[in-house]
């Protein structure tokens, strides 16, 4: 899968549309949705505003648009849990997420975009709530299927609930590592040691766990 940025494709290799959307990220990361006029997009893209009105309709359209792109080339980036399943389940985690990590390195506007709207002033309309779920629904699931074979391996409904509840704190760690990326110039994959000793530390405590209550149970 080719992972170069769009826009550092030569303007004839790629369609208005893209172009234009290119531009709508540019935009949207550095003044926000609201700050992002049909003018502007004119100016960054170079292009007139029959053609933008062509493609896209309006200025939501084109939103719509970056989302659904921004969501493609998400799934695209990222690993999937299952890359590593060749793998004991602690080194297939942090193989999985310091891969994931070091593709957010490579292309930290893809958090940013997607922070950015989710928090702008058109986060409630049907069509951004709709894909930004879409696209946060799919990153729950990889965590999901990253953290299943090392804390509920046997199904348990209990070790299902835990990994949920895990998956939740894995996705909004990156959504805040975005922000300290952006802010202080840390990269992601920096905080991959620590988050995995977490993980150990955590799967070792439950294992411990679970070994003093089969003691008292066998007694």
């Amino acid at each position: 899968m080719d992972k170069v940025r769009g826009s550092a494709l030569p303007a004839a290799t790629r369609s208005s549309r893209d172009v234009i959307l290119d531009a709508a990220r540019d935009l949207v990361a550095s003044r926000g949705y609201d700050g992002m006029a049909i003018s502007d997009l004119c100016t960054k893209s170079g292009l007139p505003a029959s053609s933008i009105y062509y493609h896209f309709g309006n200025k939501l359209g084109v939103l719509a648009a970056l989302l659904e792109r921004t969501f493609q080339e998400l799934h695209a980036q990222f690993p999937a849990p299952s890359s590593f399943d060749d793998l004991e389940p602690l080194p297939r985690f942090e193989a999985w997420f310091t891969t994931a990590c070091a593709s957010l390195d490579q292309r930290p506007d893809y958090l940013r975009l997607l922070l950015a709207i989710s928090v702008g002033p058109h986060k409630d309309t049907e069509m951004v709530r709709n894909t930004v779920r879409r696209i946060r629904d799919s990153a729950h699931t990889s965590w999901v299927q990253a953290l299943t074979p090392v804390f509920a391996p046997d199904g348990s409904e209990e070790d299902e609930a835990f990994v949920a509840q895990l998956a939740v704190l894995g996705r909004a760690m990156t959504d805040g590592l975005s922000v300290t990326n952006s802010f202080d110039g840390m990269s992601y994959s920096s905080h991959v040691d620590s988050f995995v000793s977490l993980i150990r530390g955590l799967a070792d405590r439950r294992a411990r766990a679970r070994a003093v209550a089969s003691d008292t149970d066998g007694a």
